[in-house]
Parts: C-alpha cells; sequence; structure tokens
C-alpha cells in the first residue's frame, strides 16, 4: 500500500501479522486447545527461511503462506485449497510453481504467526525507539506538532499497520471496545472483553499523536482539530465479515482519548435463548411481539444489551405480511426484511421527527432506538394509541422505574396505562467458562449476602460439567488457556420482565411509587437479582457477576427473595 494513497477501511486486511492478545505465557496446551506457533510448523514441516517468499500483506490478503520448497516448486499452505485465482497469484508473486496444501484455521493463523509474527506492543517499542529522558520536553513537543506533521506521520506505512494490529488483537480477542488513554508520561491501550476493561501491553507515548492521527483519518475526522469532541466511523472485513468501528475523540489534559465501539454484526447471535433468557420469559416476549398495537420497553444502564434485545424481538416476528420501520442512532445491525432509518442530527432527523415521518409510512410495528426526550415520548405514546405496536429503550435502572420516567416526562397516567404492555429490564454479566468451572462451597461470607430463599436455590445434589457436588455449591471458573485465565467467557444477561396486567393498569393509573407497582406486579415477577442467581445456581454464571451487574443492593436483595419465595421456586428445580 502506497502511503501517499488515501486511507481505506479495507486496509485493515494489510496488517503484517495475526497476533495474540498482548503477551501473556502459554499454559500447558490441552487436547482440542489451538497449537501454538511451535508446535503447528512443526507438525506440517514449516521452513521458516521461506517466509519471505511471499510479503506478510499479500499471505492476509490471498490466505495463503509458503510453508517449504519441494525441488523446483513451492508448498504453499492454503486455507481455501479450491482458491485457484489465489493460488495463482501467489506464484506469480513467488516466481515459482507451488503445490497447495490445504490448511484449517488454527493452523493457519499459528504459521503467521511464527513466519511473520509480532504483537501490537512490540511493533509500536520498535517504531517508538528509545523513550526521550526529559517527559516535559515530549509533552511539549506532542502539543507543538502541526496538522501537516500529523498527517505525514498517520500515513506512514509502519504506523498504519501498528494501528490495525491494534484494532486486529481488539477484534480477535472479543473486545468491544478500544481505549487509547493519554497520561503524563504514558499512552495506555486497554480492550474491553466481556464488559471488564483489560489493560494491554501499550505503545510508547512519543507514537501518541501519530496514532491518534491515523484513528481520525481512518474515522473520516479532522485531525487538524484537537480541542473539541469529535465522532467519526469506519467500515472494514475481517475473515470475510463485515465489522463497523465507531470512533470518538475527547480532549484530556494530556492530549485526546480516543474510544473505538467494535460493531462485530455477524458474530452475535440474534436470538433470545443464546442471549440466555429464561423460557418463561421467552414466552412472554414472543406473546408480546405477537400484540397487534401497544408499546413494550427495554430499559437499562448504556451497554446492557437493550438494542441487541429489541432486534432478537424484531427477528422473532418474521412476517412478510408486516412493514417494520425502525429509526436508531446509529443503526447497529442489519436485519433483513426491516426498513431500519439512521438519525441524523446535522440534516434535521431527530427521533421526534424522524417517528413523525414513520408514522406517514404506513407501518405496523416500529421500533425506536431510545426514547430520550418527552417529544419522542409523547409521539411513541400516540403511535400506539393509533394501532401500531411500538418498541423502544429507556435509560432505568429496572424495569418498573420506566414508568415512573415517562411520568416525568409529562406522559398522563391515563395514556400510558392504556398502551403500556410490558418492560424487560436486563444486565449483563460474564459467563462461567465452560472449561475451567469448578463447583465450591457457600462460605460465610456468601451466606450473609443471600437470603434463606436466596440460598435455597444453591442447596442439594447437582451435576455440572460431569462434576456432582452436594450441601450449597456455587460454582467459579479456574481459569484456563479458553479464558485466557479470567475464569469467564462471553456473557449472558440478567432479566426481569413487567407484564402489564390489570392491576398493574390501575396503579400505573394512580401513580403509585415503583416499590406499590412490583406488589401489583403479583408473584411470577421475577427480578434481575432473582433471574442472575437462579443462573448462578445452574453453573451458568458467579454469584459475584450477579452481585456486580445488579449492584446487590438490599433493594435489590428484597425484590429478588420476594420473588424467589412466592413464585419462582420451581425454576430452582430446574437450575440443579
Amino acid at each position: 500500500m502506497d502511503a501517499s494513497e488515501p486511507i481505506a477501511a479495507d486496509d485493515m486486511q494489510s496488517t503484517p501479522a495475526l497476533a495474540g492478545v498482548g503477551s501473556r505465557t502459554p499454559a500447558a496446551p490441552r487436547p482440542g486447545a489451538q497449537p501454538t506457533p511451535a508446535a503447528a510448523t512443526a507438525r506440517l514441516d514449516v521452513d521458516p527461511s521461506v517466509a519471505w517468499l511471499l510479503s506478510a500483506d499479500h499471505a492476509l490478503r490471498l490466505r495463503a503462506a509458503p510453508l517449504r520448497r519441494q525441488g523446483r516448486k513451492v508448498v504453499l499452505g492454503m486455507l481455501d485449497p479450491s482458491d485457484v485465482e489465489s493460488a495463482d497469484e501467489a506464484s506469480m508473486l513467488i516466481g515459482a510453481p507451488v503445490l497447495v496444501q490445504g490448511l484449517d484455521q488454527p493452523a493457519f493463523d499459528a504459521i503467521l504467526r511464527s513466519s511473520y509474527g509480532t504483537t501490537a506492543a512490540a511493533m509500536g517499542q520498535r517504531l517508538g525507539g528509545a523513550s526521550p529522558s526529559d517527559d516535559e520536553s515530549l509533552i511539549s513537543n506532542l502539543e507543538a506538532v502541526e496538522a501537516d506533521d500529523l498527517h505525514r506521520m498517520a500515513e506512514q506505512p509502519s504506523l498504519i499497520n501498528l494501528v490495525n494490529l491494534l484494532i486486529l488483537e481488539a477484534v480477535r480477542a472479543r473486545a468491544s471496545d478500544i481505549h487509547v488513554e493519554p497520561f503524563e508520561r504514558t499512552l495506555c491501550v486497554k480492550y474491553r472483553i466481556d464488559g471488564v476493561l483489560v489493560e494491554q501491553p501499550s505503545p510508547p507515548k512519543n507514537l501518541q499523536a501519530a496514532i491518534t492521527s491515523r484513528v481520525k483519518i481512518m474515522g473520516g475526522m479532522n485531525i487538524a482539530e484537537r480541542y473539541a469532541p469529535q465522532d467519526g466511523h469506519v467500515t472494514l472485513r475481517y475473515e470475510g465479515r463485515k465489522i463497523d468501528i465507531r470512533v470518538s475523540t475527547v480532549p484530556t489534559l494530556y492530549g485526546e482519548s480516543v474510544v473505538m465501539r467494535i460493531l462485530d454484526k455477524e458474530s452475535v447471535r440474534l436470538d433470545l435463548t443464546s442471549l440466555g433468557m429464561r423460557q418463561p420469559d421467552r414466552e412472554d416476549m414472543a406473546r408480546l411481539t405477537r400484540l397487534a398495537h401497544g408499546m413494550v420497553l427495554v430499559t437499562g444502564p448504556t451497554g446492557s444489551g437493550k438494542t441487541t434485545t429489541l432486534y432478537a424481538a424484531l427477528t422473532m416476528i418474521a412476517d412478510p405480511t408486516k412493514k417494520v420501520l425502525t429509526i436508531e442512532d446509529p443503526v447497529e445491525y442489519e436485519l433483513p426484511g426491516v426498513n431500519q432509518v439512521p438519525v441524523n442530527p446535522k440534516r434535521g432527523l431527530s427521533f421526534a421527527s424522524g417517528l413523525r415521518s414513520i408514522l406517514r409510512q404506513d407501518p405496523d410495528i416500529i421500533m425506536v432506538g431510545e426514547i430520550r426526550d418527552a417529544e419522542t415520548a409523547e409521539i411513541g405514546v400516540r403511535a400506539a394509541l393509533t394501532g401500531h405496536l411500538l418498541f423502544s429503550t429507556l435509560h432505568t435502572n429496572n424495569a418498573p422505574s420506566a414508568i415512573g420516567r415517562l411520568l416525568d416526562m409529562g406522559i398522563e397516567p391515563f395514556l400510558l396505562s392504556s398502551v403500556l404492555e410490558g418492560i424487560l429490564g436486563q444486565r449483563l454479566g460474564r459467563r462461567l467458562c465452560v472449561h475451567c468451572t469448578r463447583p465450591e462451597p457457600v462460605d460465610d461470607g456468601l451466606r450473609a449476602r443471600l437470603s434463606p430463599s436466596e440460598l435455597r436455590l444453591f442447596e442439594g445434589d447437582r451435576t455440572h460439567a460431569g462434576q456432582t457436588s452436594g450441601g450449597h455449591v456455587h460454582y467459579l471458573g479456574a481459569g484456563c488457556d479458553e479464558c485466557d485465565g479470567t475464569g469467564y467467557r462471553r456473557r449472558v444477561g440478567f432479566y426481569e420482565l413487567l407484564s402489564i396486567t390489570s392491576s398493574l393498569r390501575a396503579a400505573i393509573g394512580q401513580r403509585l411509587p415503583a416499590h406499590e407497582l412490583l406488589r401489583a406486579a403479583g408473584p411470577s415477577f421475577v427480578s434481575m437479582r432473582g433471574d442472575g442467581l437462579m443462573k448462578a445456581a445452574s453453573g451458568e454464571t458467579s454469584v459475584a457477576e450477579v452481585f456486580r451487574a445488579t449492584q446487590d443492593t438490599l433493594e435489590g436483595a428484597a425484590a429478588a427473595a420476594n420473588s424467589i419465595a412466592s413464585g419462582a421456586t420451581h425454576l430452582s428445580e430446574g437450575a440443579r
């Protein structure tokens, strides 16, 4: 790639290596584990001296790597041995005929790491060189860099590969966000993996301006503007799948803080079962999607998976006789058969104005990405009153609080009670790694944080992952290669679904507070904490994760204890 050419998002595939995240000490291999580079090259009889025949850029693009010489020919390992065009191009680049040998993905990745391998940290150290001894001089130099110099630094091929590798490692680690944080003497890189920030080996401080500028160029942002927040967007392809990255920069004391939100559209399964929703809640959600009109809300903080849950609900409809329209900021996943409208404030398209326009499109089902203000709330309620089924999200701590939030926005109680059909509150917690989960007895500290009805969920003989245990037992992850020693891999949802009954409608009409609404919900209501503890009892997650995600408040404990004691006892038997 010529450094003078405009930078395209797909240039990410020119990264010279596919490396693991950071620099961890590998544990002992297990059967079925991904081979180490040394083991893979030994098993496949790879000659490292032939790697130079094909550059790293070409190896990645063609998904091929030279393995060894065989007479006048070169044995070429390929992920797709039937790709004749790629084999012919590799032969031309190598300058010799090739014999194609098929490789599976783990072996191919291991060979790439062995032949071309590096990590973002190692590449950054090489590019940064020795750190300047005068830190104050370094900071002042960062402030004095001109815009033209920033553009030139960001266009350097090695710097391009470094930023590409930072993104590649994050995608391979299943990270949802990349944080590049400037401090006085360091530049810190962190990946948010399964909801938790994990610090990575970071590049030198003197590469800060160049890395930030390169990210801003990729996102179509103004690199000369360093003292105002900016937003950008990058679309790229990785291993054949489309990945969107939303870029945000904010000026801080020591430079711009950069956050990249990774939206890997094809890695998310949009069904409620894979998200971790229990069967009773799935059946209630299915009933809500079949309604002819009304309002269904999903609540929770930012990053709790609200939009993904709504997408999963919309995929349950899959009815060509219904017109489905959404207005979102931004459109995170493309849904087949659904007309999706992105919010564009610069062009005057907000949630409120977009919702007005959507109502003139004769929709049956509408999804509004978020109810942010009173105007959007009022239009949404009117839409639900006039024969439309409307889905949306609210930022509240739990399901009952959504009712108070809408009333505070000025919605009349009698209108809200007539259109509201269901409210789903949710959080995300880390799922225990299936490869290293083990039972542990419930200690006194944990007993003190559980009510008697909650503690009963963890008693009795249960079998999990082939291990049978008795007494009061919960589960923990020991840590292994599959989960990078954390004991957790991927996430699971904790849900509470408030179905609007006649008694709840009456309570809403009387503007009763949240604790009175919970009483009116009846014994079938299970709180997020209660739902999470049932999953902890079955070995899906840990009790600590439930407490962390649901904040382990006394109110939450009381609500969970009440729901489990009054209506969810039979679920504890299923959890065993």
